[in-house]
């Protein structure tokens, strides 16, 4: 079972969690218009959600301006709706099959929302991160259990394992803390 078990695989696994919440913080509005600021929001369309990228375009006409060009016209209305009740606190301008979200000003009220939001995203990532450290050490026990590994090899395994789960969760907490003061600044 040793060689069946793989640190790195676990590690791979906490690394996609530390980029998910990577993306997730890019779409956090710091005062400066962004492409992938609406990345996380899902459209009603067609009868199941879909991410806002399967729908249309987005680019960043000016410092303070998104512009979202909707591929098919009869989404528009979805579109507009998704962007408006998405949290973000954007109010979209529907024109046709383009639409227009200018960016307010963020107060101070609404950065310590977002500062709360970016702090929900990075405790999301750690526990993926932590369930991930419990799969790996069930697979660690069980190889114990069932006679393929040593209590030696465990303890070396699950050493590196909370190594890798410290690193990831380290990680998170930069992200986050890095985000949190971009979002802070005036």
């Amino acid at each position: 079972m040793s060689g069946d078990f793989s640190v790195s695989a676990l590690s791979t696994r906490m690394s996609k969690s530390v980029a998910s919440l990577k993306d997730e913080l890019g779409g956090l509005r710091t005062g400066r218009a962004s492409a992938n600021m609406l990345d996380p929001i899902m459209v009603d369309a067609y009868g199941s959600p879909m991410p806002l990228s399967q729908l249309a375009s987005v680019s960043v006409p000016e410092a303070r301006m998104l512009s979202v060009q909707v591929w098919d016209k009869s989404m528009a209305g979805a579109v507009d709706k998704a962007i408006r009740e998405s949290g973000l606190g954007l109010n979209p301008i529907a024109e046709g099959t383009n639409i227009r979200i200018p960016l307010p000003e963020l107060n101070e009220e609404r950065r310590r929302e977002l500062t709360k939001v970016a702090g929900t995203y990075a405790e999301h990532a750690r526990v993926a991160v932590r369930h991930i450290r419990r799969d790996g050490m069930d697979s660690l026990k069980k190889a114990e259990k069932d006679g393929d590994m040593g209590k030696d090899e465990m303890h070396d395994f699950s050493e590196q394992v909370q190594k890798a789960t410290d690193d990831a969760i380290s990680q998170i907490d930069e992200l986050t803390a890095k985000k949190e003061q971009e979002i802070m600044q005036v």
